[in-house]
């Protein structure tokens, strides 16, 4: 690639894939005004920021592997804005269970993460996607040291809790949450399997 196309990726490159990503929720504030989310629009709501989240979180994981097996090193100045978007979809995921699923009941919720194991699952994500976008910042990465990078792996047991959370909930149809768990097993194993050679090769 020459400097001109580079510095012209360097250029458009965030913005689109900035703009891309807010389109799911650009889709359902269309699906909203129009009255087009069903007969259960909370359920539609859940289901779509959901979903997004699973995949925000996927592509973000898929960043690094594809960066290796492509060459294409510019990859890398995109995952920090996808695992951000990934937290903003999960954020809008619980809010619409907090909000329209409990009324903000709190006794309720702490009793549904008890008793139901994918509602603890998911929970469980969110509450460690929050140091990750907490410490997003150059700041924090300065500040943090290797320490940051041995934190941001934490978004390999987000993953598992991800697709746990969306396995757990299905209960009948499982293929949509079998294909996100074989997609992650890829992923997580093609990072095993370089660490594997890594270690062999010393």
């Amino acid at each position: 690639m020459t400097p001109k196309k580079n510095r012209l990726l360097q250029h458009i490159g965030k913005p689109s894939v900035f703009i891309i990503s807010l389109l799911p929720l650009i889709s359902l504030f269309w699906l909203a005004w129009s009255d087009q989310l069903g007969a259960n629009p909370v359920e539609t709501l859940t289901h779509r920021t959901g979903d997004w989240s699973l995949r925000f979180l996927l592509l973000t994981l898929a960043v690094t592997p594809l960066r290796r097996l492509t060459g294409w090193n510019g990859l890398q100045r995109y995952r920090r804005m996808l695992g951000l978007f990934a937290f903003f979809y999960v954020g809008l995921h619980f809010s619409v269970y907090l909000v329209f699923d409990h009324f903000f009941d709190g006794s309720a919720i702490l009793a549904d993460i008890a008793k139901r194991p994918y509602i603890t699952a998911g929970f469980a994500a969110f509450l460690l996607l929050i140091p990750l976008a907490v410490t997003s910042t150059n700041g924090m990465i300065k500040r943090l040291g290797r320490n940051w990078q041995r934190l941001h792996r934490l978004i390999y047991g987000i993953g598992i809790l991800g697709v746990l959370h969306y396995l757990w909930l299905v209960k009948a149809d499982i293929r949509e949450p079998l294909l996100y768990a074989g997609i992650l097993a890829g992923l997580l194993g093609y990072r095993l399997w370089r660490r594997y050679n890594t270690m062999k090769s010393v």
